[in-house]
């Protein structure tokens, strides 16, 4: 199993000139099956993709719709020990703690992979290694 971070499903449905080939990349990996999405994952999907902000946004239908969708693939919920153990690794990492929670999420569901453009690809946190799929 394999985690995906939020930047992916973002870069999926992105319609900026500029991440033509981020959103190809992105949507070949969701043709696989064997990812895992963290609640936080889909909350900062929704959060980011419906800012009012961003010139690219898409409406709450789309966005429940794509959460839907994405159901199929294994989710972890976010639990009072990834909470915890996402506390120490901030400290242990020195991270925020949205992405330690991330590492957590993903160590909970027995990855051993993280896909993130936003984590430092190659760096290995405790047996998670990362990796950027869009170099």
């Amino acid at each position: 199993m394999r985690f995906l971070d939020t930047n992916v499903l973002l870069y999926a449905i992105s319609t900026a000139p500029d991440e033509v080939a981020k959103r190809a990349v992105a949507q070949s990996l969701l043709d696989a099956e064997d990812w895992v999405l963290s609640v936080q994952v889909l909350q900062e999907f929704y959060v980011q993709a419906t800012r009012v902000t961003k010139p690219e946004r898409i409406q709450h239908e789309q966005a429940a719709a794509l959460i839907e969708a994405w159901l199929r693939f294994k989710i972890q919920e976010i639990t009072v020990p990834i909470v915890q153990a996402a506390l120490e690794a901030k400290v242990r990492f020195q991270l925020s703690y949205w992405d330690a929670a991330i590492i957590e999420a993903a160590r909970a569901a027995g990855c051993r992979q993280i896909y993130s453009e936003d984590l430092n690809a190659g760096q290995d946190y405790a047996g998670i290694r990362v990796i950027n799929p869009f170099v």
